[in-house]
């Protein structure tokens, strides 16, 4: 979930000086509009220790006008709000209509701190479900809820706090309880991806920021509000495209020599593997595959494969050398198309919910439920609502499902746009290819840019410690197939060792 905050992406002090004043004035108009509306704005600000929330919040302060804007850091109750329910503290701070509420350590901050410190389950399932209602109830009472989680990863957050201490003025800022969170950095972590993935709807989505950088984290959480505020305010196009005329949308760091820098951006084109090896490996891996699912239908240990990616990325090439090996009473092959009339009429996840595999057995989903969040995003088929709600939807279905005790693999494979093109038209040639390529194909490339921000959304908000996606470089076939195999294999094994 966090891979995608862990760019190091930077803005320099130049580029930062020539933003702000336009950053800031398209601020102040907005929120000189959001006077007259009828909804408060309330800003959450919440994520690891020295990610930068203090600098993101006073920056917004110096940038807004201070009078309609209030600010609230949370710490232990004070005993008055401890004789009062847990959330009153809460509810007397919220923002009136027409005003922005910064919101530092909120209601999140306890069932972090519960969750990490040994609270069960249960308790920490149960805190997060009284939030989602909590956020429902604000949203549905016209409340505009904005959430950012500012991110720094182990070592970053490591030198963050060496610097901080060097410095006489700053040492005060980390403290023994820091640094006692530092070394419990991966609990953390943990802990947080099940906030995330649990809360972040569609009424109140949660935002990740990467906090190395406090000049990019400021200029992209100031741009994240008020695009959102204007949105919200129901802005006439004319009015956005002069506002835009004077503030841009942040743009991440090039890529490629321009774009925005995604987590597919990252990913190595060039790796390759030579025909001698990989018959070695596809050998080796097969027979591990073999065993392995035997050794899982003996357990009872239930399997399921989800392969995602770019048309002509080698899915079905992948899902053959799997399928090849495995006793097929036990396989299921489902390739996902377009929903029918019945399943239309029902959730979107009904139609994986009955056909999940029974114990002991596999199911390869070609294309899965991630189309809500993939292709019905970019081609308008699910409303903005729908689609962002899907990612925590998305996230409890996979949990449930490895709570259960079944082993889900999350494939996307990944080919450059002109490995992309020649192997569209390797097909055109090929008589036996032909019939795999069709102009929707040809439709798809022309909106690549869309669905790359589209995965990468997709990994930011569903690539957990339990359900993680993996990325498989795939511009070399080969390469690809032995990364597929590897990966199911020790999959396999750590589960099958365990209880």
């Amino acid at each position: 979930m966090f891979e995608t905050a862990e760019l190091g992406r930077k803005v320099a002090k130049r580029e930062y000086k020539q933003r702000v004043p336009g950053l800031r004035q398209a601020l102040l108009t907005a929120q000189d509009e959001l006077r007259r509306a009828d909804f408060p704005v309330i800003v959450l600000f919440a994520g690891v220790d020295g990610a930068g929330k203090g600098e993101v919040v006073n920056a917004l302060n110096e940038w807004m006008d201070p009078r309609w804007m209030e600010t609230r850091a949370y710490d232990r109750p004070t005993q008055e709000e401890s004789e009062r329910p847990e959330h009153w503290r809460f509810w007397r701070d919220l923002p009136a209509r027409g005003r922005i509420g910064l919101l530092l350590s909120a209601w999140y901050s306890k069932p972090l701190l519960r969750r990490v410190n040994g609270g069960s389950d249960a308790e920490f399932e149960e805190a997060l479900d009284e939030i989602v209602d909590f956020e429902k109830h604000l949203a549905d009472d016209g409340a505009l809820v904005i959430k950012f989680w500012l991110h720094l990863g182990k070592k970053d957050q490591e030198k963050r706090f060496k610097r901080l201490e060097k410095d006489p003025l700053q040492a005060w800022r980390v403290t023994k309880r820091d640094w006692d969170h530092w070394r419990m950095y991966d609990t953390f972590v943990e802990a947080a991806e099940g906030i995330i993935g649990r809360t972040s709807t569609g009424d109140a989505p949660w935002h990740i920021v990467e906090g190395v950088c406090p000049r990019y984290a400021s200029l992209h959480v100031g741009d994240v509000l008020l695009d959102t505020i204007q949105q919200r305010l129901g802005e006439r196009p004319t009015e956005r495209e002069a506002t835009a005329a004077v503030v841009e949308a942040l743009p991440d760091q090039p890529r490629d020599g321009g774009g925005r820098l995604t987590v597919l951006s990252t990913l190595d084109g060039s790796l390759r593997l030579e025909k001698l090896e990989y018959r070695k490996l596809l050998a080796t891996y097969q027979g591990q595959i073999h065993l392995l699912q035997r050794r899982a239908r003996e357990q009872k240990v239930s399997t399921i494969l989800v392969f995602e990616g770019w048309d002509a990325a080698g899915k079905g090439g992948a899902i053959r050398r799997i399928n090849a090996v495995l006793d097929s009473r036990a396989v299921q092959v489902i390739s996902i198309a377009a929903p029918s009339d019945e399943e239309r009429a029902h959730p979107y996840l009904w139609r994986f919910w009955h056909r999940l595999p029974r114990a002991g057995r596999i199911t390869i989903f070609d294309r899965s439920w991630y189309g809500r969040v993939l292709v019905e995003r970019v081609e308008g088929l699910a409303t903005e609502k729908q689609w962002r709600r899907a990612y925590a939807e998305i996230n409890r279905f996979e949990q449930q499902l490895v709570d259960h005790g079944t082993v889900l693999l999350k494939f996307w494979m990944h080919i450059s746009k002109q490995e992309q093109l020649r192997r569209f038209r390797e097909r055109e040639q090929t008589p036996w290819k032909r019939w795999k390529l069709s102009d929707e194909d040809w439709r798809n490339r022309e909106r690549w840019d869309d669905y790359e921000i589209a995965i990468h959304d997709a990994v930011e908000r569903t690539s957990t410690r339990r359900a993680p996606w993996i990325l498989v470089e795939a511009n070399d076939k080969l390469y690809a197939r032995i990364k597929v195999l590897r990966s199911i294999c020790e999959a396999l094994e750590e589960r099958l060792k365990g209880p």
